[in-house]
């Protein structure tokens, strides 16, 4: 998951914390990734897309 730390909803809503202690709590692995500076807005997607698709396609192979 990536997660922006400029991101208007990071600390009220997203909580991106919680879900990796729910993670951690039933051994699920999460690869969290905080990005410094990006928020929620339409470039963040784009940026990291080919990180994404690559994710897919690895996943989809295995």
């Amino acid at each position: 998951m990536d997660q922006g730390t400029a991101d208007k909803f990071l600390h009220e809503q997203l909580r991106p914390e919680l879900l990796r202690e729910a993670c951690d709590a039933v051994g699920q692995p999460l690869n969290l990734r905080i990005h410094e500076g990006y928020d929620h807005g339409y470039y963040f997607v784009p940026t990291f897309m080919e990180d994404h698709l690559c994710h897919h396609a690895v996943a989809r192979n295995a």
